[in-house]
């Protein structure tokens, strides 16, 4: 074997141990699934009791609305809602239906923790919205914020509507 071919040689062995040590470094640096697992229960133990806070304030507010915590195979979170009665001459009696839900989405194969949104007011659908971000990779603070937004942006809607 000529002196080309062991050099040849030990560098491809190089580059082997080269490519296997990122490989290790980077399997270490994921995180784990049961790891996610932990992090996304107590993402959304935080999260939705948060949803509850702030939905549970909108009665106070704006009279009328029920609050109701929602545990169901779509999330965990909460919604506000309220029926009320339209009555105009001449026309039919109408019922006008308004409600706000907010859940934390169960875990998916895709290991993000998403949050979903959907509002209407008098019947009418005013934004149906999700958030998601890699479990690894949450911004615990930016979630906090959006709920709030969310619930804020309802109450103005349903003020400036009703």
């Amino acid at each position: 074997m000529s002196d080309f071919e062991k050099r040849l040689e030990k560098a491809i062995q190089r580059g082997q141990r080269a490519s296997d040590a990122r490989a290790q470094a980077e399997a270490e640096k994921a995180l784990s699934e049961q790891e996610l697992r932990r992090l996304h229960t107590q993402y959304r133990l935080e999260l939705s009791e948060h949803i509850e806070v702030c939905l549970g304030k909108l009665p106070q507010y704006l009279p009328g609305f029920q609050f109701e915590t929602v545990v169901t195979e779509r999330g965990w979170g909460g919604a506000v809602s309220r029926n009320d009665i339209s009555i105009r001459p001449r026309q039919a009696r109408s019922t006008l239906f308004s409600r706000l839900e907010m859940l934390i989405r169960p875990l998916s194969q895709l290991y993000v923790l998403e949050l979903a949104a959907k509002a209407t007011i008098r019947n009418k659908e005013v934004f149906n919205r999700n958030h998601y971000q890699k479990l690894a990779d949450i911004d615990q603070a930016s979630y906090l914020q959006l709920i709030d937004h969310w619930v804020l942006e309802f109450a103005e809607l349903y003020a400036a509507k009703s």
